[in-house]
């Protein structure tokens, strides 16, 4: 259809229709080229971690959170400057019980001032006040202090988040690039072992024609190449399963994405672990330090909170009325009471404790001290899981690299018995259910000797990741 659309409106331009159609012929062209660049470009896998870690959504979401928290830091030091309040206003009110209203700063009731009128009179005069007021905590025995403290301190949980967050996505994106390339590997294999049963099932099929055959030979010829074809098929699905993933992981999906195998299939790790412990580095467990660093931090405000401020204040007003300064009677122009007839100034220095929220704040403070305690104990219990992890990926790791150095043995020999089994099947010596055995051991030698090579590194990484280290496995495919 797009092609369609194409046409048509080259078709309503005649007087440019020639250009029309090398402008087009040239953007398809292009546009070709784009894609055929696209698909055939070959990633390895510093590039695809590097690109997931400059794509992937989630990790722009966690940078948001930390530029966040960094406002929030500056926005708590604005508690150190004095507070300033500036109002300016005109009225028009009636006067019962008050010569001229006002709204006081940051208020919403009308003040009252004044006798009351012995009628209640409804005409309203017009009034204006200003003020400005200053206060400036100059002691806070360490309140304002421990509140810059929770930003702080959020602030670094914050960015260590986003470095675990980061460390546990490529650890994810490693992992998904291995299983890519086992997964093109075993289609390789399946697809081999396609053509392997093909051309057999061809022999058998003469073999049966000619009468040298039985009859029921074809018919397992047959069904084992439809067993080949279903596994091909079955490889496929899970190849471009797996290549999605890494896509998503990386940031882009992408139908036809291309990656390296690199040395993954050529040689074994051959580096070996010095620690056998737990580096504090570890970023799963920075990030739970974190926590109870900022729980800490909060249950330091909710203790200071409780203290008393000193501050200094300074508040200036001026203001005008519609009433005569001597008597309560009306102005005779009461636009006079726009302007400003009188001003006064205040300062001092103001103690406030709050007596009564010192139980209130005990309490609190108590529940924000169970709650770094909590807080160390999850980290305890994170610590104790990934050296168990570490434990573990050890065990596997060993494992997985002696069964990789026994996968080539198991490919010889089973190779030797499938030739031999086929040497005596075309000589007549052995039957063709013999035969398929061999084939079928033979497909799952060659299955699982690249399957033991891959999750010799699969392991590496977990071991790498438990760790906390990624160099560790990096520094092997270099």
């Amino acid at each position: 259809m797009k092609h369609s659309r194409f046409r048509y409106a080259s078709q309503e331009l005649p007087a440019n229709l020639g250009y029309g159609r090398k402008a087009g012929s040239l953007l398809m062209l292009t546009m070709g080229l784009l894609v055929f660049q696209a698909q055939g470009q070959v990633l390895n896998l510093n590039q695809v971690v590097e690109q997931s870690v400059r794509q992937f959504p989630f990790l722009k979401a966690k940078q948001a959170e930390i530029s966040s928290a960094e406002r929030r830091v500056q926005a708590s030091r604005v508690d150190l400057l004095p507070t300033l309040i500036v109002q300016d206003q005109y009225t028009y009110s009636t006067s019962n019980s008050l010569n001229g209203s006002f709204f006081p700063n940051e208020g919403t009731n009308i003040s009252t001032s004044g006798g009351v009128r012995a009628t209640n009179v409804s005409q309203a005069s017009f009034g204006s006040f200003t003020s400005a007021s200053i206060e400036w905590r100059t002691i806070t025995f360490g309140r304002i202090k421990a509140n810059i403290g929770i930003a702080k301190a959020d602030l670094q949980r914050s960015q260590v988040d986003y470095e675990n967050e980061v460390f546990q996505h490529q650890t994810r994106t490693i992992d998904a690039y291995l299983l890519l390339l086992i997964n093109q590997k075993l289609v390789q294999i399946q697809r081999s072992n396609l053509d392997r049963a093909q051309t057999f099932k061809q022999v058998v099929d003469a073999g049966v024609r000619s009468g040298m055959r039985a009859g029921v030979d074809s018919s397992l010829a047959t069904a084992e190449a439809i067993r080949a074809r279903l596994l091909l098929l079955s490889s496929q699905q899970q190849e471009q399963v797996q290549r999605l993933r890494l896509s998503e992981l990386a940031g882009q999906l992408q139908t036809a994405m291309q990656v390296d195998s690199m040395q993954f299939y050529t040689t074994l790790p051959n580096g070996a672990f010095l620690s056998d412990s737990i580096s504090p580095k570890n970023p799963t467990l920075r990030l739970f330090q974190s926590q109870i660093n900022l729980s800490a931090a909060r249950s330091m405000a909710t203790q200071r909170s409780s203290m008393p401020t000193i501050s200094l204040v300074g508040v200036g007003n001026a203001r005008g009325s519609g009433f005569s300064n001597q008597g309560d009677i009306f102005q005779s122009n009461q636009i006079n009471g726009l302007g400003y007839q009188v001003s006064n100034y205040l300062v001092g220095i103001v103690a406030r404790w709050n007596l009564t929220n010192l139980l209130r704040t005990r309490q609190d403070y108590h529940a924000d001290l169970f709650l770094v305690e909590r807080s160390r104990q999850l980290f305890n219990t994170q610590r104790l899981q990934i050296s168990r992890q570490y434990q573990e990926a050890e065990t596997q790791y060993q494992v997985a690299l002696e069964q990789a150095r026994q996968a080539p043995i198991q490919l010889r020999a089973a190779r030797q018995a499938y030739n031999q089994a086929k040497s005596r099947y075309e000589s007549g010596l052995s039957d063709l259910v013999t035969l398929l055995q061999t084939v079928v051991t033979l497909n799952r030698a060659e299955v699982d000797g690249y399957v033991a090579v891959s999750n010799v590194w699969r392991f590496l990484l977990l071991k790498s990741a438990a760790e906390g280290d990624l160099s560790l496995f990096m520094n092997q495919v270099k």
